[in-house]
């Protein structure tokens, strides 16, 4: 067995190294140099090369060096360790578009996937440590210039990317797209396991790699909903997390791009823009439409992309000096899912100028255990139906039956109301189990009562006195939605979700209440018109 897929992973690196090194002949356009860059030929250099990493362990890689480079001149680097469960040719594409422009681009496999050596580690000290070690290699066996290093990634490689510029002084500019800064609040956020996500994780590791003995006990506590090992679990994903290590990233300076999709299912947008404040050297923070990796997958093709391109102009500016002016536009620039137009921002705060708050009145009880028909919808196919077609998860908001989903409407606008940024929930529940899980779903209500998901996000509960009330606050997944003239808004609460594992036992019920002393509301972040 093992034998077998190893051969069909040799293979399929082949094959797809073929196509990529075919270039123009599968649609694959040379980049055009740059202002004030020494013009390339059509064709970069490219090498296959074994590089060791952390522990003398094998990493299988790519050099893609400027066509005509011949030792005379150095040029700036750039790093880029591949996605999770993708082989060394990730980003093969992309590495001769930067190459074209002036780059020496070192691509490489993570430790654990496909022929690298090692054990799947989940970007783990060993791994840390290989792209410091990657970094080695690249300035003693290439044109690279000690002085003029960046790193960049999608998804693994973005999260690797921000971890090391924790640990390694020399980086001095990263573009990291579709990553996560709290792997924590990525896959456990509310409490609750991002099942769907994980699993789909933990599957494409065991299908393309080889999962070291740490990470199948985590994932089995994971999944087994182990609450004795949940500290461990939490503290496992910390240590993974680059917010852990934010002082090091502030103090080490790197330009840091940051690129996301608002419905990301692995790696929700909150902790991106959570992180992205608190980062204080230059920072830039993108989000579009879509879901993980979507916004940057035609790029990996070489064809035009948003997402690419304002990497590569970042990576220009902080490590070629390039006078493009990224470094005075407006840092944040987001893009609507609903208009596609793109809106420029100084910071995260003035996403949300304004706010609205929906009143959560009276008294609701709920039975557990029951899908009412509000979900997230399904992890890939739900985002990318709405970044392609507008067509995100729907419900019939009177169809759902009241028994097992909590539902509260605002009135119908007069104008259209554009969210942006973070909805959050404040209410008290009451319920008749010490444990629990609700989920929370804004939606977009039309005339018919046809609702479209806006946001969602889940919430569990441990060792509460059944009777007892107590508060909850939660944030939903941020967006950017326009709400049409004459609909209204909708939050709806229900107990099960196939995203996220519950935590409801059997006969459970919850109880929503407002008070006027402690009122319930929604607090709905709108742009300022």
């Amino acid at each position: 067995m093992g034998q077998s897929r190893k051969a069909l992973r040799t293979t399929a690196i082949g094959t797809v190294s073929a196509a990529l090194l075919a270039g123009p002949a599968v649609g694959v356009a040379p980049a055009v140099p740059m202002a004030g860059d020494q013009a390339q030929s059509a064709t970069a250099d490219v090498r296959f090369v074994d590089i060791t990493g952390d522990g003398g362990t094998v990493l299988k890689a790519n050099v893609v060096t400027p066509a005509g480079s011949d030792g005379t001149r150095r040029y700036p680097v750039i790093v880029l360790p591949t996605s999770w469960g993708l082989p060394q040719i990730e980003y093969l594409a992309q590495a001769k578009q930067l190459a074209d422009s002036g780059y020496v681009v070192v691509t490489y496999n993570t430790r654990g996937f496909w022929q690298s050596g090692g054990s799947i580690e989940v970007a783990g000290p060993p791994d840390i440590a290989d792209a410091s070690k990657v970094i080695d290699w690249a300035l003693a066996n290439t044109p690279a210039d000690p002085g003029k290093v960046g790193m960049a990634g999608v998804s693994y490689g973005a999260g690797l990317t921000l971890l090391a510029a924790a640990h390694d002084k020399r980086i001095k500019a990263v573009a990291a797209l579709s990553g996560w800064a709290d792997l924590v609040e990525s896959i456990y956020s509310g409490r609750t396991q991002h099942v769907q996500a994980t699993a789909m994780l933990s599957g494409a590791g065991y299908l393309t790699g080889r999962p070291s003995e740490e990470f199948k006990r985590i994932t089995a506590d994971f999944f087994s909903s182990n609450l004795a090992k949940e500290q461990e679990l939490i503290d496992w994903g910390k240590k993974r997390s680059p917010a852990t290590y934010l002082d090091r990233i502030n103090a080490n300076g790197a330009a840091i791009m940051l690129g996301n999709a608002w419905g990301d299912s692995i790696f929700p947008p909150n902790q991106y823009a959570d992180f992205y404040e608190k980062l204080t050297g230059p920072k830039r923070l993108e989000f579009r439409p879509g879901d993980h990796a979507t916004a940057e997958g035609s790029g990996l093709f070489g064809l035009p992309n948003d997402s690419w391109t304002s990497a590569h102009r970042w990576l220009d500016h902080y490590l070629k000096g390039a006078d493009n002016g990224v470094d005075q536009e407006p840092p944040v620039r987001i893009k609507s899912r609903s208009t596609g137009g793109y809106e420029n921002y100084p910071d995260w705060k003035s996403v949300a100028a304004t706010e609205r708050k929906i009143e959560l009145g009276g008294s609701k009880r709920i039975f557990a255990n029951v899908d009412s028909g509000a979900n997230g919808g399904v992890i890939f196919l739900s985002s990318i139906l709405d970044q392609f077609a507008k067509l995100p998860p729907m419900a019939s908001i009177p169809l759902l039956p009241r028994l097992f989903a909590a539902v509260w409407k605002s009135e119908r606008y007069g104008s259209e109301q554009q969210i942006r940024g973070t909805a959050r929930m404040h209410t008290t529940v009451t319920s008749t189990k010490e444990s629990g899980t609700l989920v929370a779903y804004l939606y977009d209500v039309g005339p018919l009562g046809l609702g479209k998901l806006v946001s969602n996000a889940p919430y569990t509960f441990h060792g509460m006195t059944p009777g007892k009330p107590f508060a909850v606050d939660l944030e939903l997944f941020s967006t950017a939605y326009d709400v049409p003239a004459g609909h209204r808004l909708a939050l709806v609460v229900d107990t099960v979700d196939p995203l996220y594992i519950e935590h409801n036992p059997s006969g459970a019920q919850l109880t929503f209440s407002s008070s006027a002393a402690d009122p319930s509301y929604l607090s709905v972040p709108l742009r300022e018109k």
